[in-house]
C-alpha cells in the first residue's frame, strides 16, 4: 500500500487512470447523447466525429500505458524519459487548461451529473499534470 505514495506508484495510478479513460470512451457517445445530437448531422460528419473519438481513446490508453509499464525508466533521468515527462506535462496540462475555457459553466450548472463529471474531471486532470510535472521536475 505504500508503494502507492510513491512517485513511481503515483505514475502507476495515473497510467491506470489514463487507460481506463481510454476505455470510457467506448460508452461515452451514449453517455453524452452523440447518436441523437450527430443524427441531423452528414455521414461524414458523424463517421469523423467517431474516427476522432476512437483516436482520442487510443491517445489515452497508450499515453497511460507509458507510466503504468515503464514508471522506473521514466524517472531514470535520461533525456528520453525527461522528453516522454515534458511531453505528457504539457498534454495534459493543456487538457486541464480546456476544463476551464473550452467547458463553460452554462453546459454543467444545474445538471447534477454534468457538474459531478466536471468537477470530477477537473481534479483527475490536476492530479495527472501535477504527478507527471513533479515527475519532470525532479529528473532535470
Amino acid at each position: 500500500m505504500a508503494a502507492l505514495f510513491t512517485l513511481v506508484g503515483q505514475l502507476r495510478l495515473v497510467g491506470l487512470a489514463l487507460v481506463v479513460m481510454g476505455g470510457v470512451h467506448v460508452v461515452l457517445p451514449r453517455l453524452i447523447g452523440w447518436p441523437r445530437d450527430l443524427a441531423g448531422t452528414s455521414l461524414l460528419t458523424r463517421q469523423v466525429s467517431y474516427a476522432h473519438l476512437f483516436f482520442i481513446g487510443l491517445t489515452c490508453v497508450l499515453l497511460g500505458l507509458l507510466p503504468l509499464a515503464l514508471a522506473p525508466d521514466l524517472l531514470a533521468g535520461t533525456r528520453l524519459g525527461s522528453a516522454l515527462l515534458l511531453g505528457q506535462t504539457l498534454f495534459w496540462g493543456l487538457r486541464w487548461a480546456f476544463q476551464f475555457t473550452v467547458f463553460p459553466a452554462r453546459l454543467w450548472r444545474g445538471d447534477r451529473l454534468r457538474a459531478a463529471a466536471h468537477i470530477g474531471l477537473a481534479v483527475l486532470w490536476t492530479w495527472v499534470t501535477a504527478v507527471f510535472g513533479y515527475a519532470l521536475a525532479i529528473t532535470m
